[in-house]
């Protein structure tokens, strides 16, 4: 049972927010819509993903290191 609560749960932090998650309908120009809207924020086109990236890569890192430290002080012992 608490397997079936560990799965129901990962679905569900997975699931809610591609549910829940906005995007303006493509016909509507009044809401960023439309055949020539311009991306919002002027002409760059897209979001900065640089510094969450770095932070996600690092957190990576970390979590590979402490698991391969634990490993071979089990294997050691």
């Amino acid at each position: 049972m608490k397997k079936v609560i560990q799965i129901l749960a990962i679905l569900l932090v997975i699931l809610v927010p591609v549910i829940l998650t906005a995007q303006p309908m493509p016909w509507d120009p009044s809401i960023g819509g439309g055949a020539g809207s311009a991306p919002v924020g002027g002409g760059g086109g897209g979001a900065p993903i640089g510094g969450g990236l770095i932070i996600l890569l690092s957190l990576a890192i970390g979590y590979g290191t402490k698991k391969i430290y634990d490993i071979r002080k089990k294997v050691l012992n």
